[in-house]
């Protein structure tokens, strides 16, 4: 195989293209009329499961409910609303993040521990429970009758029904984050993944920094699926800054239900993370692409570091820069901000020693401004995504990230969140 082809292809389906897992969404009308924001993720068996959470030390409701849920490594649903948090209400916001699980587990015949719930929308605020709630009922019956109904075998049902999901869990997106793969096993057979996410703002490392739902049809153990997801988190969503704030409500879960039969083993377990990996990278870029009033993708690799700590905290820093982020939007080939930014990343490295590139552009080399055409450069930040390189010539590690511009509609956007 060819250094640059991947062992898996993309296919159809979203969150419920492995098989044993339905998904769907709702408009409850939580926040606002005729928008989806009530989903609910369904394995017809038993799933092994994993979970990574923010660091923030203010934490929401349904995210401590779910890591309690969380601690035998198995669930059979997750239910996420939008438009509103559930953060930072107290008692009454514990009693809805279970009432959200109970009600779940009432319809699909689970047990409460069995359902994980995440929340995201404006914090502070006590959820309208009864809406949600509502929802969650409607929600709740739509997938029975795809169980029952067997809507697998009616592929564009299913396919729309895992959208309406990816729809629901959106606030201010305004693009869908949903992919399926499909990797064929040399032991026979196909191992499936899905997923969609959420993310616009408040997105920033030190995971979770966005909400993320992952499912397969691979037989892995919980303690296996823990480690998978933690390392492509760490290359992923822990790589991507919008804007410096780390939410509430951050978590990615990841669900293997082992409906495919296939538990993969040596070249296809290689290639199984590597899927993994990759569809969270696809999502960050997605995230940061979609960065609240963005108009450019920033991508920052940082090559010749002597750790892979040192080229993640650069990377991260420059993508983080408030001045680099303006200097983006206004198509200004600052390099000496990007400079600036790897200085106080924390890393170790010498600033003597750096080239730094705009696209395939040389703007400074050994740590000192070259001569260059002013009019490359600004075509080269004119684009829709601009890639910014760093040779530390320091060692041999290279980390990417990925962050947007700062825009006046970033400003607008926050200025009027909650109403």
């Amino acid at each position: 195989m060819d250094s640059t082809e991947k062992a898996w292809k993309p296919t159809d389906g979203g969150i419920a293209a492995p098989k044993g897992f339905y998904a769907t969404g709702v408009q409850a009308g939580i926040k606002y009329k005729d928008k989806y924001d009530v989903a609910i993720i369904f394995s017809d068996v038993q799933a092994q499961a994993a979970g990574v959470y923010t660091r923030n030390l203010v934490k929401a409701h349904p995210l401590y409910l779910t890591q309690r849920h969380l601690k035998n490594g198995m669930a059979r649903a997750i239910v996420v609303n939008s438009g509103n948090a559930n953060a930072c209400v107290g008692e009454f916001g514990d009693q809805a993040a279970f009432a959200m699980a109970e009600v779940v587990g009432m319809y699909l015949g689970l047990e409460p521990e069995d359902v994980l719930v995440a929340s995201t929308g404006v914090i502070g605020v006590e959820m309208p429970l009864d809406r949600v709630l509502n929802g969650i009922r409607t929600a709740s019956s739509l997938l029975l009758n795809d169980v029952v109904k067997g809507i697998r075998g009616h592929k564009e049902m299913a396919d729309e029904g895992a959208h309406r999901a990816a729809l629901a869990i959106m606030t201010t997106d305004t693009m869908v984050k949903e992919y399926a793969y499909e990797l064929p096993c040399s032991q026979g057979g196909v191992i499936h993944l899905g997923a969609i996410a959420k993310g616009s703002g408040m997105i920033h490392p030190n995971m979770g920094t966005m909400l993320g739902f992952i499912t397969t049809d691979a037989f892995l153990s919980s303690e296996d699926l823990q480690r998978i997801l933690r390392e492509a988190v760490e290359e992923s969503f822990n790589m991507v800054t919008i804007d410096g704030d780390t939410s509430t409500n951050d978590m990615v879960l990841l669900l293997a239900n082992g409906s495919s039969g296939i538990a993969p083993v040596g070249e296809d377990r290689v290639n199984f993370e590597k899927m993994v990996k990759s569809m969270c990278i696809e999502l960050a870029k997605d995230i940061a692409r979609d960065g609240e009033g963005a108009s450019k993708l920033m991508e920052v690799s940082v090559l010749g570091a002597k750790t892979i700590e040192d080229a993640r905290k650069i990377a991260r820093s420059i993508c983080g820069s408030s001045l680099v982020k303006a200097a983006l939007f206004g198509e200004d080939a600052n390099w000496g901000r990007i400079l600036t930014a790897a200085g106080y990343s924390g890393a170790e490295f010498n600033p003597e020693s750096v080239d730094v590139l705009l696209g395939d552009l040389i703007v400074a080399q050994a740590g000192k401004g070259v001569a260059f055409s002013e009019d490359r450069a600004k075509e080269i930040l004119g684009h829709k995504e601009v890639h910014i390189r760093l040779n530390l010539h320091n060692g041999e590690e290279q980390a990417t990230a990925w962050g947007c511009d700062l825009t006046h509609e970033y400003v607008t956007i926050n200025g009027s969140y909650r109403t």
